[in-house]
């Protein structure tokens, strides 16, 4: 199974590579643009697997580069505390 299958499973992945970017160094700005970058990776080339993906693309196809990066930057703040790293 994907971990784009399961939401939960999803988080954990973000939540598991964040702490590892964090663990190597990555400033705060640098994780931010690089959900920015999966984020319109997965909003223009991956289809939505569950309801939340679903909703997610639709929330960053319809919101402006400057919400886009916000919709990034919560994303981050939602997955800080999951995965291995907690």
């Amino acid at each position: 199974m994907s971990v784009l299958e399961n939401f939960e499973s999803w988080k954990d992945f973000l939540g598991d590579r964040l702490n590892q970017a964090e663990g190597q160094g990555m400033n705060k700005n640098a994780v931010n643009d690089l959900a920015f970058e999966i984020g319109d990776y997965l909003a223009t080339k991956v289809d939505a697997k569950n309801d939340q993906e679903a909703v997610l693309r639709e929330l960053w196809n319809s919101a402006s580069k400057n919400e886009q990066h916000a919709i990034a930057n919560a994303m981050v703040k939602l997955v800080q505390n999951q995965g291995n790293g907690r």
